[in-house]
């Protein structure tokens, strides 16, 4: 293939911001509804908003196996568009929803027996441990039944992006925000003649939101009759091949996503060790800010996987090729002005959260600074991560992750923990250092062009 420019022409970035927008528009609403949950909470003192970021911490897990299967699936599913295969279709979306569903009721289980454990051990060494555990335990009781629903929004969701039609799980996720939002201000204060359940409302108005988001997904998906859906009696009609194909393809995805996220809770556990409330309040109200900013990331995945992915799944492989270029380089750029508007966003700390102490403030503030200094690099990592998937290369993940977070970024947190006296912010900031270390191995990789291939052979029947 000849050399390719650096950068593609407008009319393809056009087209990814066309495809991205509208994800990174639900992003950004789910992460606005979060940083208005973690404002309302913060009303409660810094105690109550540890306790739900703690909780929202663990529950990072769940997301991060959630996220792993509709990556596996989606691998599929985008690709068997591209190659115009509803057959295809249907079967990547019966291993979401399946492994999902077990899943979810697998951690709901846990969750429901033993939320005193979990949080006890994010909180080692905390000055306020017992109260943080307190609270906690009593919103991670309710928070679990979301976990009946999320694998249904969450598999019909990214199929509408995999197949191209964002707006969809967008004006759904819309509707749900403005339940959630609702919800919260009427139970966590008991505004109305509402009972006041603090964080239980909370955690109440999430179920509720929830439920909602699964219940219009599987109507809408359903009455349109999308080539994807499976109904609840068709869902045993699995092709087995494809199945175990996908699931061996997905444990190489699992053990890259699993050790990125055992490595990041340990971490979390590190800095929350640091002072009180104040630390694990500072912290979670920073990452409810630049959460906001990290829409970025899902309008890069889901780009990768629709304009990289169906020209894979079509045979073009030239054409994914320069595309997949050419969309690193803009997710770069995309990553410098995003870090600037995270930069900015810094000032708002103090009028966002009026009820927590100086001391969240400055901590808030300082770890917003540090994200923002990483966010182009963060967005070309991801962007690697993007195209590798949508070619199947689930090895790459394996190659770049584990090394990187397990020998690497762990240890020298844990290292600065305890042979220095830096602040929380700093002990996340200096150790992600690393993942420099993990973009030199992903350019080195994606040169190989191992991810450039067609998985859409496979006689996927029945249908």
């Amino acid at each position: 293939m000849e050399k390719t420019p650096l950068f593609g022409h407008w009319q393809f970035y056009k087209q990814a911001i066309a495809i991205a927008l509208p994800v990174m528009l639900q992003q950004f609403i789910t992460a606005l509804v979060s940083l208005i949950d973690n404002f309302m909470v913060s009303g409660l003192g810094d105690s109550r908003m540890a306790a739900v970021n703690v909780s929202n911490q663990i529950n990072f897990l769940f997301i991060v196996f959630l996220m792993t299967l509709m990556s596996a699936g989606g691998i599929y599913l985008a690709q068997y568009k591209g190659a115009n295969d509803a057959k295809g279709m249907r079967q990547a979306y019966r291993f979401k929803i399946i492994l999902s569903f077990l899943v979810g009721l697998t951690y709901m289980t846990v969750l429901l027996v033993a939320p005193d454990f979990l949080i006890n051990l994010m909180t080692h060494g905390n000055e306020a441990q017992t109260e943080i555990v307190e609270h906690g335990s009593r919103y991670m009781r309710v928070i679990a039944f979301t976990c009946v629903f999320m694998p249904f929004s969450f598999s019909i969701g990214t199929s509408f992006r995999e197949i191209g039609k964002p707006v969809v799980p967008l004006i759904i996720s819309v509707i749900a925000a403005l339940i959630n939002t609702c919800l919260n201000w009427l139970l966590i204060y008991g505004n109305l003649g509402a009972p006041r359940l603090e964080v239980e409302g909370a955690a109440i108005a999430t179920v509720a939101a929830r439920a909602f988001e699964a219940i219009a997904f599987i109507i809408y998906a359903k009455l349109k009759q999308e080539e994807f859906y499976v109904g609840f009696r068709r869902l045993y009609k699995i092709n087995i091949r494809m199945f175990i194909e996908t699931i061996r393809k997905s444990s190489l995805i699992f053990l890259s996503e699993i050790s990125w996220g055992l490595s990041e809770m340990f971490v979390t556990s590190l800095y929350n060790s640091r002072g009180g409330a104040e630390t694990v309040a500072g912290m979670g109200a920073g990452f409810a800010i630049v959460n906001i900013f990290y829409l970025l990331f899902a309008g890069i995945q889901t780009a990768a996987a629709v304009l990289v992915g169906n020209r894979l799944g079509a045979g073009h492989l030239d054409e994914a090729q320069v595309r997949g270029k050419w969309l690193m380089s803009g997710a770069f750029i995309a990553g410098i002005v995003i870090a600037v508007f995270e930069m900015l966003s810094i000032f708002a700390i103090p009028i966002i959260y009026t009820n927590l102490t100086p001391d969240a403030h400055y901590i808030a503030q300082k770890l917003i600074f540090i994200i923002s200094l990483y966010m182009p690099f963060w967005a070309l990592l991801n962007s690697q991560f993007a195209i590798s998937r949508s070619g199947g290369d689930a090895l790459f993940g394996v190659i770049v992750d584990i090394p990187v977070s397990l020998i690497l970024f762990a240890p020298l947190a844990a290292y600065i923990t305890y042979y220095t006296g830096v602040s929380a912010p700093l002990i996340f900031g200096i150790s992600k250092i690393t993942d420099f270390v993990k973009l030199a191995i992903g350019t080195c990789l994606l040169r190989r062009k191992k991810w450039v291939r067609k998985l859409t052979n496979t006689d996927v029947s029945p249908h």
